[in-house]
């Protein structure tokens, strides 16, 4: 007689039929925070947090360092985040004790009748009206600031715009160098200079003599930093906030680093900046 060995068809089996797939849970806001915290615990630590300083023990090191250099030169480094699309920051500022004497700004203004005379009254080196796009085409006519009213800047943007546009120089409604107050542009101009970031968002500033008295050191670099944060948007702009046509607000920069440095001495990250 032949023997039956039964057969378990285990696509049928209520073993196999039971099977669930495990679920990973999801981590709670709590439990990532939690993580977060150890990761961080974990990190390697800047090197610069160990040489930070009060912005007045900086200039006492530096003023040791440089005892035999009394015209030496303090410079100011401040190092912004460039994130995509985000604009190099620039700007203009009048330090509450000049580093050295300022140079003059060559001005080209576009304008016609009578804000054309008020520019030329107020000291604008150059003024006309569209004819003056070919000029500037051909590097004729040259200038480090240019400014127009609001009734030509749609007559020189589609020619103008790539040629000055890369310079940082293409008037513009944001920058404020598109405006019907020309003159009183021009007058608000004089007696200030630009800074300017580099690529990297990193900006540098002459911004004390070493024979300066620390209080005056300490009044320009409070100073220059209160310029830098407005341009990028670390601090409001009352005049911009006043200004109630301008319903647009900058998206802030962040400032990662402030340093002090002289020729011969180190550079000193600001604790207190």
């Amino acid at each position: 007689m032949k023997r039956y060995t039964p057969q378990r068809q285990f696509h049928y089996t209520p073993a196999v039929l039971a099977r669930k797939e495990k679920k990973v849970p999801t981590p709670t806001k709590k439990q990532l925070a939690v993580k977060e915290r150890k990761r961080a615990k974990k990190a390697k630590k800047s090197i610069y947090d160990n040489e930070k300083m009060t912005l007045a023990d900086a200039i006492n090191v530096l003023r040791a360092v440089e005892v035999a250099h009394p015209n030496a030169t303090y410079e100011l480094v401040v190092k912004t985040e460039m994130g995509k699309g985000t604009t190099i920051p620039k700007g203009r500022f009048n330090l509450p004790r000049e580093t050295k004497a300022q140079t003059k700004d060559r001005i080209l203004v576009f304008a016609e009748g009578r804000q054309a005379e008020e520019a030329k009254k107020a000291g604008a080196d150059i003024v006309g009206g569209l004819e003056l796009v070919e000029g500037i085409i051909n590097g004729r006519h040259q200038a480090t600031m240019f400014l127009c009213s609001r009734s030509l800047i749609r007559g020189i943007t589609p020619k103008l715009g790539r040629v000055l546009g890369p310079r940082g120089l293409m008037p513009s409604e944001r920058r404020g160098t598109v405006t019907d107050d020309i003159a009183g542009f021009i007058r608000r101009l004089k007696g200030t200079s630009e800074w300017k970031g580099d690529k990297e968002g990193t900006i540098r500033q002459p911004i004390a003599k070493m024979h300066f008295p620390v209080s005056d050191v300490v009044k320009n670099v409070r100073y220059f930093l209160t310029v830098v944060k407005r341009a990028t948007g670390n601090i409001r702009d009352p005049q911009a906030e006043a200004n109630k046509k301008d319903t647009s607000q900058k998206p802030v920069q962040a400032i990662t680093r402030v340093l002090l440095s002289s020729q011969q001495g180190p550079s000193i990250q600001i604790a207190d900046a």
